[in-house]
């Protein structure tokens, strides 16, 4: 079993040391999901994904995009990353829409944590814009889909 990085052998929080780590390519993907209620798909679907508070997903896909920029000032151990690459794509399928964060960097430490908060952030946005709509909006699923660089890749089952 791996032990938890982000422990000093003290048992005190601490921050990795990616000092002696080689610069790399680095890379991650997550994704996240809003499920709506059938008549807010419908109505979203109508209205052409354009709220009052204006067009969801591509707001959501700038809040996103920052989030996942600044995700040092957010998680506590996470380093800052001056990302390279920072994509979010969004569709919709059936009730659900799905919301992809990739995110690629060379430096000493992965992405997961940028992917993954890209992903979070643009699914809590497409909430508050359709929040007006009904309270029954469900984010779920938020998952990573894969990493590459560091000492392992990674890839979420079925996701070849």
């Amino acid at each position: 079993m791996s032990t938890l990085t982000h422990v000093a052998a003290d048992g005190s929080p601490t921050m990795v040391d990616v000092g002696a780590k080689d610069v790399t390519a680095r890379s991650a993907a997550a994704e996240s999901r809003v499920r709506l209620p059938p008549a807010v798909a419908r109505a979203l679907a109508a209205a052409g994904y354009v709220t009052a508070k204006g067009p969801v997903f591509h707001t959501a896909i700038i809040a996103g995009t920052m989030a996942a920029k600044r995700t040092h000032e957010l998680i506590p151990f996470c380093h800052p990353l001056g990302l390279e690459k920072c994509r979010i794509d969004i569709s919709v399928a059936g009730d659900d829409v799905v919301i992809r964060c990739e995110v690629a960097v060379h430096h000493r430490t992965g992405v997961e944590m940028e992917a993954l908060t890209g992903a979070s952030v643009a699914a809590l946005t497409v909430y508050d814009m359709c929040k007006a709509l009904s309270h029954d909006l469900v984010i779920d699923g938020t998952r990573l889909l894969g990493k590459r660089g560091g000492k392992a890749d990674y890839e979420a089952p079925g996701e070849r």
